[in-house]
């Protein structure tokens, strides 16, 4: 059991489409609950264990009680979300208040804890293995996490062309728009899950940026049409330095 009726910040979902990218469903799944409020994580693995399910992270119980009232039941990728309180407050929660708190696994660890903060699961680390223990019967513990990188034979192949040059960015406002600093996994479709909660929205574009980050890495830009540019000012402001996942935020400007 991961949920429970017991109020909680964080929200428990399942019944999820496991056949969606983890990457691209956190981020769907940001895009559409982060109008009820702020989200400070979400958790969702590609392990067998944790597939059709994820964990959302509000920063106050409002925001979750919101989003679970409103979005229980809705359709999500052909399939009606199912949404609970968790039974277990997550790491974020427990730093947000206590900033001294120190996760009782490694840094990068993710996973949830019972409420007296003690582990779920002695003796495991954060990763997902094969459960080696004579018990079938799992239904009483929070799930582990595992947040691996796909490998790239796993990934759906892409296009590698990229333009030459970034559009020019303009000060007064235009009905295009210019979004950098996009992490790979970033689509047109998923991008449009962001804009088009925007009126007067017609199309996204996204392609690979000719210029990497400051990290070095590979990233996407996207240019956005609107009807118009007021329109679109609405949009850039309300989605320039938007998260797009953790350590990810995306800039907006017009060209």
């Amino acid at each position: 059991m991961s949920s429970t009726n017991q109020p909680n910040t964080t929200l428990y979902i399942n019944n999820l489409n496991d056949k969606v990218n983890k990457e691209e469903l956190k981020i769907q799944l940001l895009a559409l609950f982060a109008t009820y409020g702020l989200l400070i994580d979400i958790i969702a693995s590609k392990s067998q264990k944790m597939r059709g399910q994820a964990f959302l992270v509000f920063s106050d119980l409002a925001s979750a009680t919101s989003a679970m009232r409103a979005c229980e039941g809705m359709m999500f990728y052909d399939k009606p979300l199912h949404i609970a309180y968790a039974k277990s407050k997550s790491y974020a929660t427990l730093r947000s208040e206590d900033p001294n708190f120190v996760p009782p696994t490694a840094a990068n660890a993710s996973g949830l804890l019972s409420q007296n903060g003690k582990r779920l699961r002695d003796g495991e680390t954060g990763e997902d293995r094969p459960v080696k223990k004579g018990k079938e019967d799992d239904s009483d513990e929070e799930m582990e996490i595992d947040d691996e990188e796909e490998t790239p034979q796993n990934k759906a192949a892409v296009d590698t062309t990229a333009p030459t040059s970034v559009p020019s960015q303009v000060h007064q406002p235009t009905a295009r728009l210019l979004c950098q600093n996009l992490p790979q996994e970033v689509t047109d479709d998923v991008l449009s899950v962001l804009f088009q909660q925007y009126k007067g929205f017609q199309r996204a574009h996204v392609s690979w940026s000719p210029n990497l980050n400051p990290q070095g890495m590979r990233v996407k830009m996207a240019q956005v049409t609107f009807e118009s540019p007021e329109l679109s000012a609405t949009a850039r402001d309300a989605l320039d330095n938007f998260t797009l996942k953790k350590g990810w935020q995306m800039s907006v400007a017009f060209i």
